[in-house]
Formats: structure tokens, sequence, C-alpha cells
């Protein structure tokens, strides 16, 4: 048997072991996204029957003069850019602590992960009573220290909304991007920060040179995740706020609900679906071109 013969036994083996991951990717992604495409090419014709009729692109010519998407498009750009901000420069500080050595370390790692585990839905709930305006523990702390004299309606202001959201969301999902930082900080070795030291480098320094440069493709994997599930997000929204005050908190996911279950526009809401999944492969493919060059 010769090496060439060899080496194609051994490249079919291989494409065969992940022939079953490329079918569930398939059915998963690929047939969903191909399907909403389709659909997004049709209107319905709201007459005496519900009768699909192709309109070709005008879905998609219908969404650059749709204010509601773009405002919605801008929410979801807020909510995600400064939460996956604040998490990651919390995780980080997390990761930093869970790294070290002290007694307890397991049972604190344990208990870092229960805001992660926690169903969103529900998280949600516990947020939007937490920010009640007559009954949550916010205006009631506030009320004890003498910052506040009159309750505060946080999620009937589109700022305080928003950044209500934008709390609860931090609150929890900043552990998954510390479990991942902390995964990347065990595996670098004591040895080179004990050399750096040696150099005279302080912990600042070895910090910005060997820390952050190690941990770019754990932050990478991070980023993506966090980015993908919070441009995405859907349960969080609806529960705390639905898209309100006056549409200052709805989101891209919110506005294609509204757009298939409310309105029945499911030529439009396909639409806004394949959008979305081309601005979240976008976002994906612009990041891994910026790793690729650190």
């Amino acid at each position: 048997m010769t090496i060439n013969t060899i080496e194609k036994r051994e490249k079919l083996t291989g494409w065969l072991l992940i022939l079953p991951a490329i079918l569930v990717l398939l059915f998963v992604f690929v047939y969903p996204i191909g399907r909403a495409f389709l659909l997004s090419l049709f209107t319905e014709n709201l007459g005496t029957e519900l009768k699909p009729i192709f309109s070709g692109l005008t879905n998609y010519s219908r969404m650059l003069n749709d204010g509601r998407f773009w405002q919605s498009l801008w929410n979801t750009t807020i909510f995600t850019t400064i939460s996956i901000f604040l998490e990651l420069i919390l995780g980080m500080s997390i990761a930093l602590i869970l790294d070290k050595s002290f007694r307890g370390r397991g049972f604190v790692r344990t208990v870092s992960l229960i805001p992660w585990s926690l169903p969103t839905a529900v998280m949600g709930l516990a947020w939007a009573w937490i920010f009640n305006d007559q009954f949550g523990i916010v205006n009631d702390l506030l009320f004890r220290l003498g910052l506040i004299q009159t309750n505060i309606t946080w999620l009937g202001d589109p700022f305080r909304a928003m950044l209500a959201m934008i709390i609860a969301d931090v609150w929890k999902t900043t552990p998954f991007i510390a479990i991942i930082l902390l995964a990347g900080l065990q595996s670098i070795s004591s040895d080179l920060y004990e050399a750096h030291a040696i150099d005279g480098a302080n912990s600042i320094q070895s910090f910005r040179q060997i820390t952050i440069p190690l941990l770019i493709p754990q932050i990478v994997i991070a980023l993506l995740f966090r980015f993908a599930q919070a441009f995405g997000t859907f349960d969080l929204v609806q529960v705390m706020t639905g898209g309100g005050p006056a549409g200052k908190t709805e989101t891209v996911s919110i506005y294609i609900y509204a757009t298939i279950r409310r309105y029945l526009d499911f030529g439009y809401g396909a639409s806004l679906v394949v959008v979305t999944f081309l601005l979240l492969i976008l976002a994906v493919a612009i990041a891994s071109t910026a790793t690729r060059k650190l």
C-alpha cells in the first residue's frame, strides 16, 4: 500500500467523521437562513385570503426607509457595545482575582457562575422588580441613603430603561467572559512572569506585555460569543421593557417578533432576519481579520 493511498484513506475517514457535524450545521443554520431568504422575496396579499405574492427585493428596499428598523438597530448597537465593554472589564478583573490562590477559591468560582446559570427570562423578571418604581429595592436603597426624595421611574424613561437593561445583562453574562479568560490565564506559565520580574518589570507591565497578548485568542472568542448573544437578545428585553418606552429600548429581535407575530408580515420579517444574520457574519469576519493581524 502506497503513502498516497494511506493519505487518501485518512482524508476519507476524516470527512466521514465530520460529516454528521456538517449535516447538523446545514440543518440548523443553512436551511433556516435559506428558507428565510426565500420567504423574504414574497409579500402577503391582505385581501380575502392570505396569499403570498412574489415581490423580489421589495422588502429590502422597504427596509431602507423604515425608521423603526433603524431605531431598533441603533438601540441594539448601543446595548451590545456598552454591555460587552463593561463585561470585558469586569470579566477580566474577576478572572484575575479567581486566578490567584486563596482559601475557598473553588467555592468562589462555583458561586460566581450562578448568574450565568439562571434562565434569562426569570432573571429579567427579577431585575424588573428590582427597578420597579413603587416596590423596587433600588429606589428603597436610594431613599435610605438620602439620595432621592421621590420614586424614580427606572423603566419608564428611555435612558434609565436602557441603563437598567445593561446592568441586568452585565450582571448575568460577566461570569461567562470571566470563566473563558480564567481558562486562558491558567494556560500562561508562571515562569514568564518570574523572568519578567527578574528583568525589573512590575505587575502592570507584566499585565500589558504578557497577560494581554497571550489572552487575545480567549478575548476574541468571548467577545464573539457575547456579541452574537447580545445582538440577538430577546427574552431580557421582552420581560423588562417590552421594547418601551416609546420603542427606545426595542431591539432588532423584538422588532422582528412584532413584525411576524403581531402584524403577520412574514415576508418583511424574514428580510429582517436575513439582514440581521448578514450583519452578524460581517462582524465576525471583521473580528477574524483583525485577530490575524495581531
